[in-house]
């Protein structure tokens, strides 16, 4: 299944799981490691390919991040990203300096090696990405550059021979309009990679591998309803049938009606052959919070009382032999496991259960995939596109789209105008075209007029935002006649709502979330 590995080398860049998706969009398979990685566990993984990630220190200065030159001369190709394209430079023997004019945003780069394998199908004047304050102003012995822009002479270099290749613009964004198809032509062309990394291959071969490693094991599985819980059921589900047990705690906190979705597709009636468990625990999550106004608190809270739900549960069911987590690959990432990203948050994202479920090992089916590579798994298994393409959703759920203190009455608010939100967008085509839209409740009150009657009550928020990789996002424009559809709509249906206001905010500064 991973028999071709290209390896992606963090040095502490903000795009470093963009580039391993772009080249695992190439259907070669990609792994991301920091680039204080020994060059003997490197040369072990023998990888068809190695990609240097930006980042945003000088590479000319004592303390930044570095890497041996023997690197270079392991016989694999080699492709440089901006920082890590100065890094190459710098170590064979170039000259890095800082610029007089920096570069950012869209650029107009200019090919000069036409027949670069690198710049294959790309045209002569294409749209890149430049976010650098240095520049390589003396390329190393035995490269030669390739591209250029009007202030950067040189945007790309290469010594063909090696097979290294420096690129100082960002070909992973979107905003590099030919950005895909040049690391298709190293993944795919330099490196010789044949392109085996399939989802159908993935799914298969992934369910072979469980049932071997559970045998005739007990298997217990939280089950939030969620996209990467449901994938990683469905997938036990076809490897070991009954001998997986699904507990789904509903603490009322949930998007109208979904806790009976959920049950409809995982229940008893449902199509997958598994046992099913459903808590509803929603009147113990709302005296819980009674009161509690503070975000932080409020998350801590929901968080520890599904543990304890979730402990209850699995006490009547006894001894189990494996746990399993829909742990993600930017779960992995982000707790630091992988590449140089900051400590995030633990990987494991059901936080505190392994202390109190007894249990042998814990299985993450879905530890080596993207969440877009989530969705592909979960269609080629024949999991329904509405849930598999359902809208992200925290897993605190509504508790962190209502401002302030949390009730049964808010709930059933922004539930209601949540729906309406949600159904309008479907009806108006958008549901595919934005990246993540919901109401939340504010904690604002205000003075309104209904039917000749003074009101004093609640504001609705609509967000909307587009968003590639959830670390950066816009606000989406939606027609004005659709937000006045769904605002009519809110006012006149959603009893305690008397205002709705749409939030602008991009990420930064804002979160895409309310708390």
């Amino acid at each position: 299944m991973k028999k071709e590995l290209v390896i992606v080398l963090d040095f502490g860049g903000q795009y470093n799981q963009l580039v391993a998706r772009r080249v695992r969009e190439c259907n070669v398979y990609c792994e991301i490691y920091s680039y204080k990685t020994d060059i003997e566990k490197i040369k072990a993984m023998n990888p068809k390919g190695i990609i240097l990630t930006g980042g945003p220190n000088s590479c000319y200065e004592a303390d930044s991040p570095t890497y041996s030159k023997e690197l270079f001369e392991l016989g694999v190709p080699v492709l440089g990203l901006c920082y890590g394209a100065q890094l190459m430079m710098h170590v064979l023997g170039g000259k890095v300096e800082r610029a007089d004019v920096r570069e950012y945003g869209k650029t107009e780069v200019l090919i000069d090696k036409t027949q670069s394998k690198i710049f294959a199908d790309v045209s002569p004047k294409t749209v890149c990405w430049m976010s650098h304050f240095d520049y390589i102003s003396q390329v190393a012995p035995g490269f030669e550059i390739s591209s250029h822009t009007k202030d950067c002479p040189c945007a790309s270099a290469e010594n063909e021979e090696k097979k290294l290749y420096a690129i100082q613009f960002h070909p992973e964004v979107l905003h590099t309009q030919e950005g895909t198809k040049m690391l298709y032509n190293f993944v795919r062309g330099v490196c010789q990679c044949s392109g085996d990394w399939r989802m159908d291959s993935f799914v298969e071969e992934s369910i072979k591998a469980i049932r071997e490693k559970v045998g005739d094991g007990k298997v217990l599985c939280a089950l939030s309803g969620g996209v990467d819980s449901s994938v990683a059921a469905v997938m036990l589900s076809k490897a070991i049938g009954k001998q997986l047990t699904c507990v789904f705690v509903d603490h009322g906190l949930l998007r109208k009606n979904e806790g009976d979705e959920v049950e409809a597709v995982f229940g008893p009636d449902g199509p997958y052959d598994l046992n099913f468990i459903r808590v509803n625990a929603q009147e113990r999550y709302y005296s819980k919070l009674a009161g509690v106004k503070e975000p932080e608190q409020k998350r801590k809270i929901i968080g520890e009382e599904f543990i304890r739900v979730f402990e209850e549960e699995a006490k009547k069911i006894g001894a189990v032999d494996f746990l399993v987590q829909g742990t993600i690959y930017p779960d992995v990432v982000e707790s630091g496991l992988g590449g140089e990203s900051a400590v995030i948050k633990s990987h494991h994202n059901v936080g505190g259960l392994p202390d109190c479920v007894d249990f042998k090992e814990i299985i993450e089916p879905l530890r080596d995939l993207f969440k877009d590579e989530v969705r592909k798994a979960g269609l080629e298994m024949g999991i329904p596109e509405y849930l598999v393409y359902r809208q992200p959703f925290p897993g605190p759920g509504l508790g962190i789209r209502i401002i302030g203190e949390v009730t049964a009455e808010k709930v059933k608010m922004v539930q209601d105008a949540d729906a309406i939100y949600r159904e309008e967008i479907a009806n108006a085509g958008l549901d595919k075209t934005i990246g993540q839209y919901f109401a939340a409740l504010t904690n604002m009150r205000s003075v309104g007029v209904m039917g000749d009657e003074r009101t004093y009550d609640y504001a609705i928020a609509l967000r909307a935002v587009n968003t590639v990789d959830f670390m950066t996002a816009e606000a989406a424009e939606i027609p004005y006649e659709v937000l006045s559809k769904v605002m009519s709509r809110i006012i006149n249906e959603v009893r305690g709502v008397n205002r709705v206001m749409y939030d602008l905010t991009s990420k930064p500064p804002g979160t895409i979330e309310f708390e």
